[in-house]
């Protein structure tokens, strides 16, 4: 069982978040002047790190609030848990 800290709960269950892919992804500020390619590469193609890597995180099952965490997707293991709001942690946080 993956025990997760919600910046605002504390500790739960990892049956209480849902993921929700790499954060800290740049928007396109004029969506409508992207060619097709450069839509579908926004959309669908995102980093896939060894190592340390951020990610966005939902508590859907409790406050129902957003949150960031840098995660070793060679570990699994949670380095940093922070609030959107906050800057992103070094990759070798922890």
């Amino acid at each position: 069982m993956l025990v997760i800290r919600c910046p605002w709960c504390s500790e739960r269950d990892q049956t209480e978040f849902s993921y929700h892919g790499e954060a800290h992804i740049a928007r396109p500020a004029t969506p409508m002047d992207r060619t097709d390619e450069q839509w579908g590469d926004y959309l669908f193609f995102r980093s896939n790190t060894r190592g340390p890597h951020r990610e966005r995180w939902l508590h859907a099952a409790g406050c129902r609030r957003w949150f960031n965490l840098l995660r070793d997707t060679a570990t699994g293991r949670i380095l940093a848990v922070y609030r959107p709001d906050e800057p992103p942690p070094a990759a070798t946080a922890g």
